[in-house]
């Protein structure tokens, strides 16, 4: 049985659902030229996950960079297709969460 990809925005790759307080600012960060598109993965329980959301980029991959997103008690993993750098992304990153408040 395939999953097909559900696509909103062209740009967010919907296979799992996403974290409630996550999916604006994801929908703010796919708005931006430099994202080809982010892929939500696995959402896991974890206890450090309280307040304002919290993304951070763990490890180079293919065509972009996995990141751990914090929010609503839980962690989800988030692939971007992107050719920024890693400090690049944390400035869109940043600016997509300062956005929210």
């Amino acid at each position: 049985m395939a999953f097909r990809l559900r696509t909103a925005q062209g740009k967010l790759k919907i296979e799992h659902s996403i974290l409630d307080d996550l999916r604006p600012v994801l929908e703010r960060l796919v708005a931006s030229e430099e994202i080809r598109s982010i892929i939500p993965g696995v959402i896991r329980p974890v206890r450090d996950a309280k307040g304002t959301v919290k993304i951070r980029i763990t490890v180079p991959v293919q065509n972009g960079w996995k990141a751990i997103a914090l929010a609503n008690g839980a962690r989800q993993e988030l692939f971007v297709s992107t050719t920024l750098s890693q400090p690049e992304l944390e400035k869109l990153f940043a600016a997509a969460i300062a956005a929210e408040r």
